[in-house]
């Protein structure tokens, strides 16, 4: 007989109580999750390289399509480009594969794990984050293109345009963070990991971009209409000026 036969069985394993992910608030429920399998700076490195090419290639475009383009409408022209990009493949990326984020290795897939640590909505399906990101990437990723377009082309277009995207992209933004806010401050609820790196670099940094650039757009472009309407206005009178002066004689 084995001297340990007649001792007590050893007590059930303890079931740990630890998230199997580390996304806030604790406890919520994401299928079949999988942790990222890239590091950090492969994948914001990925990102970033992405980024630079489509600058890369839209700048050489625009310079041999038009080479005296200004300074100001080349920026504005990247700027389109990149959102449309971003709003076309990267958000519906996720607009189309929502209900499986968790699990997904893709590129694209593991850059929304990792933005999901300041914000997890992206990862529980939530109603209003997929809403705005359809709308995004239905709405302004094409007319972003086309904004760039006519931007290219000198379309008078272009400014009407530029208003209706750069406002819906202040008016998606502005409403995503507030939401955020709202259940943070009025419920105590938590979407972003408690270091400070992923609320003020991910959450807010990277979306602050699309309060400050559209809104300088959309100021841009209201003066550029309302000097359009002056003009046209003026015009007008002088038109009916010498109309009325050539009835006179």
């Amino acid at each position: 007989m084995w001297p340990f036969d007649n001792a007590p069985a050893a007590p059930p394993p303890v079931e740990s109580k630890m998230p199997a992910h580390p996304f806030y608030p604790l406890g919520i429920e994401i299928a079949n999750y999988l942790a990222n399998e890239w590091s950090v700076l492969t994948l914001l490195g990925a990102f970033a390289a992405c980024c630079a090419s489509v600058f890369a290639v839209t700048y050489v475009v625009v310079m041999r399509v038009r080479p005296t383009m200004s300074r100001g409408e080349l920026l504005t022209i990247l700027w389109f480009v990149l959102c449309g990009c971003i709003h076309t493949f990267f958000e519906g990326y996720y607009v189309f594969n929502f209900r499986s984020m968790g699990n997904l290795q893709s590129l694209f897939g593991q850059l929304w794990k990792e933005y999901s640590l300041s914000d997890s909505r992206y990862l529980t399906q939530d109603p209003f984050v997929l809403c705005m990101e359809s709308i995004t990437a239905i709405c302004w990723g094409p007319l972003s293109f086309l904004v760039a377009y006519m931007i290219v082309t000198d379309s008078p277009l272009r400014h009407p345009l530029q208003i209706i995207v750069s406002l819906g992209q202040l008016y998606g933004d502005v409403l995503y963070y507030a939401t955020s806010m709202f259940d943070h401050y009025i419920f105590d609820i938590a979407y972003c990991r408690p270091e400070p790196y992923y609320f003020w670099c991910y959450y807010f940094l990277m979306n602050f971009f699309w309060i400050v650039i559209p809104l300088a757009l959309l100021v841009s472009s209201v003066k550029v209409s309302s000097r359009a309407m002056s003009a046209l206005k003026a015009a007008e009178s002088t038109a009916k000026k010498t109309t009325r002066g050539k009835k006179a004689n």
